[in-house]
């Protein structure tokens, strides 16, 4: 399903001397500039009714900017009916509360069957917004909150608040150990030099900033809110086992699970068979592309982790006992 465009400006003559492309990021602040550079070279931008197909050339001022643009679809990913529960939707956004065990975006061992697939089965004209709107991402076994962009504009909005760390992101964890009240990881992040699916805290990485605070201690494990300054490639997953506190359940970077020596019974079974990583997105917060209203959702942990918490807490009330 293909969508035309038509915007109209004029060149204020203060930015005379000005490149083509810088100059349409500042007439059309809705579409990113790598987008104006595309519809550039694909011949959609005229100058003084002028085909114009040079980012780099410059303007004097007062010349009339039109383009007519077909919004390209995305990959050659197809609609599939999918189910992933929507907590809010309106015109320009909708945040999705996904469950583990779904992946987000279409890849390596995972050609179809996403979220992706989902969303462009029902929202067909997703096909015209990167990645079908997706902004950020979650792991599969990952479960909770995302937002989806419904417009090109609000997708433009939403990935420059997303590079400057104005999302606000808040997790829950089950960590090995008895994590610190609370704490700072400044460490960072990059792909791991031997074991390449893997990330890891090394040198050379980008940079990368995790806030935690442990909200409950039980008998050799900790529930944690974590927040996010950054979001690199499974961020807490790295920071948490950096410092020694590897997430319940994590298959790639969680190891043995770590149990006190006398601890039998349902914690053991709880413990050594949680199906994944023990991470939710609970708490999620924008400014809304269009109303640029702040607006937070929050979402229940799932039945899984609550199901573990419930376990962990009562074999630690008997352990007081």
């Amino acid at each position: 399903m293909k969508e035309i465009i038509q915007l109209e400006s004029i060149v204020p003559l203060t930015f005379a001397g000005k490149r083509l492309d810088v100059t349409l990021a500042h007439l059309f602040p809705d579409y990113s500039r790598g987008q104006l550079q595309k519809w550039i070279g694909q011949g959609m931008v005229n100058v003084n009714s002028t085909k114009i197909t040079r980012s780099r050339g410059i303007l004097v001022g007062g010349e009339k900017i039109i383009i007519r643009a077909e919004l390209a679809a995305e990959g050659n990913w197809t609609g599939q009916n999918i189910e992933f529960e929507t907590i809010y939707e309106d015109n320009d956004i909708l945040v999705v509360n996904k469950h583990p065990g779904l992946v987000v975006h279409p890849g390596a061992g995972n050609p179809d069957e996403t979220l992706v697939n989902g969303l462009l089965y029902r929202y067909p004209k997703l096909v015209n917004v990167p990645r079908a709107g997706v902004v950020h991402r979650l792991d599969k076994d990952t479960s909770g909150l995302l937002v989806v962009a419904k417009t090109l504009q609000s997708h433009t909005h939403l990935v420059q608040q997303l590079q400057a760390r104005a999302f606000a992101r808040e997790y829950y964890a089950i960590c090995q150990g008895m994590v610190p009240e609370s704490g700072t990881i400044k460490a960072n992040i990059g792909r791991h030099p031997v074991h390449r699916i893997k990330m890891a805290v090394v040198h050379n990485g980008k940079h990368a900033v995790t806030h935690f605070e442990t909200k409950e201690y039980f008998r050799g494990h900790s529930l944690v809110k974590v927040k996010l300054e950054t979001g690199r490639t499974h961020q807490i997953r790295v920071h948490m086992t950096h410092i020694g506190h590897p997430l319940v359940g994590d298959p790639l970077y969680g190891g043995r699970p770590t149990l006190p020596i006398d601890t039998t019974g349902p914690v053991v079974t709880a413990i050594k068979n949680f199906p994944r990583q023990a991470l939710h997105a609970r708490k999620l917060g924008l400014k809304h592309p269009v109303t640029e209203e702040w607006i937070e959702w929050e979402s229940d942990l799932p039945e899984d982790l609550q199901t573990l918490i419930e376990v962990l807490r009562a074999d630690a009330i008997v352990e007081s006992e």
